[in-house]
């Protein structure tokens, strides 16, 4: 295999980008966190319903928190999971595991307890952050997992005299609150009262260490963690930065977040990126009620959103939205699946202002490709290979491919994970020879270093933002009593960017759409409940007795 010899993308990078960052032994998101505390220290980090946390809260709180699970037996690369949507708890807790030593694996509060329970179990998570709304969930798997710790929050606990009247209308009036009975769990109020109880033991942290263990679909079917380490995440913080410094001024941005924190795009990009500059960072704790996250944009004149094309469709559907105040914005990145360029160029028209597509994944803590803030009009382009970053088209044999011919695009840069946890020879798949990661993504590069994507390498299914792969759910749809066979593909969807289809051949007559698709809802998180169903007598098959979904998605197409 050959490294390419050439950079096409440098010559295109905006002026006084570098061509690379400085990476260092000691480097760990403690240290930014803490620096950023310290220079930032009077201005608002996090607001969410109208409270806000300092940045000087936010390092005292997260420390009481890293002493309390200390005071617990949290000792480095312990694993803590959190499983919670944007609230002001998530990156309070998320920097007190950190500044504890712990890893921190990330949950969707979404998770039926088949999801939760074997994420618990496959990271061997001692301790978990919940909150109440879910805590139903960990309830019943608990007991078969290796969690010994559990903290349980409420949507106000931090809110003050307010967050007593909005748990109030959530568990009483909206009976969002499932009954939940764990024993032993205790509050978080109860874990940031150890200030002065005890000493924080400050970890020996390094760039090597692992911070999170991110789990995702990988390029393969079932879930698998990967080893972030907190050098990858710093890395790509000031790959970031490098690209960004231009654009906006360290203490005054307001960054709107309503990708969910647990997800690897809103996680780097929103918690640490802004954090690091000082940005206040808006919480939007669910986004699907575009109403209330109208009226919470109405309430702040902000300077810079991250999404996906769906978010950005339903905003924009939103009379009330178009009528907002965009004078200060001055950043709208987009990632997490293709932004469609219908929806690209309406944005502008209302906001006065383009989509900037970028382009990663949770193997490189993401960001990988990113499109010049200096572009005025959208070009269908996931961006320029970041600073210290090196992307690779190849085809199957590992050969790089000249400009313009499509292949597989390969990554290689500091940001790039450690492999993935207790799954050597998947690691060892995934890598080539010289160190370039295979991301599974077919793209192609033109002269000037753009590189564009084309679609996936294998049939995993993009919807909203999120990876669905049908292994999982043909595993889970296949259990129902009355499925002979199942396949699943991914069809064109104007609201989610794909949906799942299902083709079924029924071993009960009697079976109907619904039958099945209210049992997907008891197995699977909402992203990856079917969207349509069609029962066949039989399926195509390969000669080895493979279903042939390519002709399915053919089928589908006509």
């Amino acid at each position: 295999m050959s490294e390419q010899l050439s950079s096409p993308w440098l010559a295109s990078y905006p002026p006084g980008t570098p061509p690379d960052i400085q990476t260092l032994p000691d480097d760990s998101i403690v240290k930014v966190m803490e620096e950023a505390c310290r220079v930032y220290a009077g201005r608002t980090a996090y607001l969410c319903m109208g409270k806000g946390i300092l940045y000087a809260e936010l390092e005292q709180l997260s420390l009481n928190f890293a002493r309390w699970l200390q005071l617990q037996g949290l000792t480095k690369g312990m694993k803590v999971a959190l499983m919670m949507p944007n609230v002001l708890q998530y990156p309070l807790t998320l920097f007190g595991v950190l500044r504890a030593g712990g890893v921190v694996v990330n949950c969707n509060p979404l998770y039926t307890p088949r999801e939760l329970e074997f994420q618990l179990k496959d990271s061997e998570a001692e301790f978990i952050v919940v909150l109440e709304n879910f805590a139903h969930t960990v309830q019943s798997v608990l007991p078969r997992t290796r969690v010994k710790h559990v903290v349980v929050t409420s949507v106000g606990e931090l809110l003050g005299l307010r967050g007593v009247l909005v748990d109030s209308v959530l568990r009483w009036v909206r009976k969002a609150v499932p009954h939940w009975h764990i024993p032993h769990a205790v509050r978080l109020s109860q874990t940031l009262k150890t200030q002065g109880i005890s000493s924080w033991i400050r970890p020996a942290l390094q760039a090597e260490d692992m911070a999170f263990l991110q789990y995702t679909g990988g390029t393969t079917g079932h879930p698998k963690g990967a080893m972030l380490t907190h050098g990858n995440i710093v890395a790509n913080l000031k790959q970031v930065d490098a690209w960004l410094k231009d654009a906006i001024l360290p203490g005054q941005e307001l960054v709107v977040t309503a990708l969910p924190l647990y997800h690897i795009f809103a996680l780097t990009a929103n918690c640490m990126v802004f954090m690091h500059m000082g940005a206040t960072n808006l919480l939007i704790p669910n986004p699907r009620d575009i109403p209330a996250f109208v009226k919470a944009l109405s309430r702040q004149t902000f300077t810079a959103i991250t999404g996906v094309n769906t978010l950005f469709n339903a905003l924009l559907n939103n009379e009330s939205f178009t009528r907002l105040d965009f004078s200060r914005m001055k950043i709208c990145m987009g990632g997490g699946m293709a932004v469609q360029r219908e929806v690209a160029e309406r944005w502008k028209k209302v906001t006065g202002h383009p989509i900037t597509q970028a382009y990663g994944l949770t193997e490189t803590s993401p960001g990988v490709t990113i499109n010049p803030f200096t572009l005025q009009d959208f070009n269908g382009s996931i961006g320029l290979p970041i600073p210290s970053t090196t992307v690779s088209i190849r085809d199957e044999s590992g050969r790089d491919l000249p400009v313009g011919e499509e292949g597989e695009i390969c990554v290689r840069g500091p940001q790039v994970m450690k492999g993935y946890w207790h799954r050597a020879d998947e690691t060892h798949e995934v890598f080539h020879p010289d160190g370039f990661l295979r991301t599974g993504d077919l793209g192609k590069m033109n002269a000037e270093g753009y590189v564009f994507l084309l679609d996936r390498k294998k049939d995993m299914i993009k919807v909203s933002g999120f990876n669905v792969y049908p292994n999982e759910v043909e595993d889970v749809v296949a259990h129902h009593p009355g499925v002979r066979e199942v396949a699943a593909i991914g069809v064109e969807d104007p609201h989610s960017g794909q949906a799942i289809k299902l083709f079924v051949v029924r071993k009960d007559q009697g079976l109907t759409t619904d039958d099945l698709l209210n049992y997907c809802r008891t197995q699977l998180t909402g992203y990856k409940i079917p969207r349509h169903v069609e029962f066949r007598e039989e399926l195509p098959h390969t000669n080895v007795g493979k279903i042939l979904r390519r002709a399915l998605k053919e089928d589908s197409g006509k």
